[in-house]
């Protein structure tokens, strides 16, 4: 199992839009364990989204599907706009 972690640095006043949005577009896809966290302590404006993947394989392929929904585009339209940085970490679930 792999947990991806995507950490955005959003501008400040768009934590909670970049959220929401991340959010309700991640609930689409009810195959995967996904959640979204933002900071209480430590930098400010920091947003997290985190999904639970058996491979990797399994992760990109649903990737494809999803973007390749036609409101998928069309609602995320914008949104590099709300944040200054980003990254992705991949980690192994180790059992």
């Amino acid at each position: 199992m792999y947990v991806i972690r995507e950490t955005f640095t959003a501008k400040p006043g768009m934590a909670s839009k970049l959220a929401k949005l991340l959010r309700e577009v991640s609930s689409d896809q009810k195959q995967m364990k996904t959640r979204v966290l933002t900071d209480v302590v430590g930098p400010f404006n920091t947003v997290v989204m985190e999904t639970e993947v058996e491979n990797l394989e399994e992760h990109g392929r649903r990737m494809k599907e999803h973007m390749e929904k036609t409101n998928v585009g069309e609602r995320m339209k914008g949104y590099t706009e709300l944040y200054v940085s980003g990254r992705r970490e991949i980690y192994q679930v180790v059992v």
